[in-house]
């Protein structure tokens, strides 16, 4: 409860989320996934700027659980099943890759390749 008071905003958003999963369906679904990674990865990004010898760690797991979370859900009868679950895991790797030491052309990479998606899912 105290962290909660010691970020109103974070936990506004938190509440926010857990709003919009709660009333979604599977698409929606992915898409809020899609969205929060994006999000994440801008963080990301905005903490190399301002510490570019910092590992933005927390934003950086945040985007890689999602896109794993991503590949493990692909539903089994999706006719894209093996590319999604490639692409995904693909971008779960690379996220990886920057936990050790961020480079910021590739988070922004990883970052328009899931903003590409989410634009071609409307």
């Amino acid at each position: 409860m105290q962290m909660l008071s010691r970020n109103p905003a974070a936990a506004y958003r938190r509440v926010e989320l857990d709003a919009r999963i709660e009333a979604s369906d599977a698409a929606d679904l992915t898409r809020i996934c899609l969205e929060e990674a994006v999000a994440a990865l801008g963080q990301a990004l905005l903490a190399l700027e301002r510490a570019p010898g910092d590992v933005p760690r927390d934003q950086l797991v945040r985007a890689q659980t999602i896109t794993l979370w991503l590949a493990r859900s692909v539903a089994p009868g999706h006719p894209l099943r093996e590319s999604l679950v490639t692409f995904y895991g693909g971008l779960a790797s690379q996220i990886a890759g920057n936990l050790l030491r961020a480079r910021a052309e590739e988070i922004a990479r990883v970052r328009g390749d899931l903003k590409d998606l989410l634009s071609a899912a409307g």
